[in-house]
């Protein structure tokens, strides 16, 4: 049940491709092999009401959320944190050689507690594979 929360300020709609930051995030976790295919979801949050740093108009922000379920070692949480983040970096380089930008991201395990599921993605990913 991974999930990729792409939060950001609106004013990079002008400056960047949204989804293709998206592609190249899930792309990114896939390759962490941490990630099952058929679990993972990538999704970008548009934030119209922001303040960021000294208020400036210019200024810019992406937060990425690594959402995962729990059992995973912190090293292999810390290696996929910064696949993921370089990924990050890589796409937005040429905005922040133009543009003030700030980019965090988080991995937050899922308390299993609470956190119910249910899908056929694995199946028809598994299906489709063997095609």
């Amino acid at each position: 049940m991974p999930h990729i929360i792409v939060d950001y300020s609106a004013n990079l709609d002008a400056r960047l491709d949204i989804p293709q930051l998206l592609e190249k995030l899930h792309t990114a976790a896939l390759e962490t092999g941490v990630f099952p295919v058929g679990g993972l979801r990538t999704r970008a949050a548009r934030r119209d009401a922001y303040v960021v740093a000294d208020r400036h108009s210019d200024n810019a922000y992406v937060h990425v959320q690594l959402r995962i379920g729990t059992g995973r070692t912190p090293d292999v949480r810390q290696k996929a944190a910064e696949h993921v983040f370089a990924a990050l970096k890589s796409a937005t380089a040429a905005d922040m050689t133009k543009h003030p930008l700030g980019l965090t991201l988080e991995v937050v395990e899922i308390d299993p507690v609470g956190a119910l599921r249910h899908n056929n993605l694995h199946d028809y990913v598994a299906t489709r594979s063997k095609s």
